[in-house]
């Protein structure tokens, strides 16, 4: 697409790993231009599996649409050319360790005090002070340190979040948060400090089970597909084995599902039943109810009669089946293995075009970036090599 709302925008990003690249790969969809900066060995994320081409699934989805040139940070010279592209650039984002960047030369700190219209953002595990500034944080490291992994899953042995839920939930609070700093600096010309964690913001995240922890004194248990403040809200199972998720939020909808899918209208008004508080109250015998209703149902019976009551319902699938489902959208993307099908950019309005969008191999554009950026004094003393 030729009008994309970040044409123009030029983000260097010292990034490694999911949280720092999915932002990037946000703002890369948006049309910005993203330079990639990787170590020799590359972005060690480009080696976690193989499943996307021969190439790493992770890397792949979060690496889109950039331009990679490889760099030494501890070597002068390079940090010099990373200024200079800075220097030219709207936005720096890293997510290296706390105070690796500044070692080099390269903290938000200075990077704003040379080129005060630069947007700089760091990301870190727990921030920038306090005990734990220097501990290696990972997203399964902090699921766990948040509390995120105590209110997830089943009663029983502790379990991740299916997919790595803090590094992107992380990375698009820094997409938003750059996007803010866009606008202030389109009325104020000064651009700013953007310091994340992805403690904070998945502790903003947890706001909801903390609040009713200190409320009741005790967190909200493990409850599998039941909501843990809601009934009937969850999972309940058919007679040929398909789980499927149903949701009554709310009176009208408990009078419907009670008349229209139970077709127990007496329990509509029922002061036992009524509303969701005093069904809290009851909740075995509640969720015991639809238990034997769905048991003796198929999934397709099920599904017609959710289907006329408006009852808001999903169905558990597994990856085949996810994979064909049929509001899937996809989109190709090219890379040096050949092509590569992912889910397609959620905003549907706009459409990438398959082919159009290229997974950078390691320093593809390094040789054109050094020659972009490079010094009037590197030009001259090239001329002067070739003329003798």
């Amino acid at each position: 697409m030729s009008d994309l709302p970040l044409q123009g925008i030029t983000v260097v990003a010292l990034e490694q790993a999911v949280a720092a690249p999915v932002a990037t790969c946000r703002l890369a969809d948006a049309g910005a231009r993203i330079i990639k900066l990787e170590r020799e060995s590359g972005d060690f994320a480009r080696t976690y599996d193989t499943a996307a081409n021969g190439q790493s699934a992770y890397f792949a989805w979060a690496n889109r649409g950039k331009e990679s040139l490889t760099v030494d940070i501890k070597n002068p010279a390079d940090v010099e050319l990373i200024k200079r592209i800075c220097s030219k650039a709207d936005a720096f984002i890293q997510n290296l360790s706390v105070g690796a960047a500044a070692r080099v030369g390269l903290g938000s700190d200075s990077l704003r005090e040379a080129f005060p219209h630069l947007i700089t953002c760091d990301i870190s595990g727990y921030g920038e002070t306090g005990s734990y500034r220097d501990m290696k944080a990972y997203d399964l490291l902090i699921q766990a340190e948040s509390g995120l992994v105590s209110i997830s899953g089943p009663p029983g042995e502790y379990g991740r979040i299916g997919v790595s839920l803090v590094d992107i939930s992380t990375g698009l609070t820094a997409a938003l948060a750059i996007n803010e700093a866009i606008v202030a600096r389109s009325r104020t010309g000064e651009g700013r400090a953007i310091k994340l964690s992805l403690f904070d913001v998945i502790a903003d995240w947890m706001s909801v089970p903390l609040l009713q922890h200190e409320e009741k004194g005790v967190g909200p248990e493990r409850v599998g597909l039941a909501h843990p403040s809601i009934t009937p809200y969850g999972g309940f199972v058919s007679n040929d084995g398909v789980t499927i998720v149903i949701s009554v939020q709310n009176d009208r909808e408990w009078k419907a599902f009670t008349e229209q899918v139970l077709e127990r209208p007496e329990l509509t008004n029922d002061p036992l039943y009524a509303t969701n508080p005093v069904r809290m109250e009851r909740r075995p015998e509640v969720d015991g109810l639809v238990r034997q209703f769905f048991g003796e149902r198929s999934k397709d019976e099920l599904v017609a009669i959710l289907k006329n009551a408006r009852i808001a319902f999903g169905v558990v699938n597994d990856m085949p089946t996810f994979a064909k489902h049929p509001h899937l959208r996809r989109t190709r993307f090219e890379s040096e293995t050949g092509p590569i099908d992912m889910p397609a950019y959620p905003d549907a309005e706009r459409e990438i075009e398959n082919g159009a969008v290229r997974i950078p191999r390691l320093g593809e554009h390094s040789d054109a970036i050094r020659e972009e950026f490079r010094t009037e004094t590197e030009s001259s003393n090239e001329t002067t090599i070739v003329d003798s």
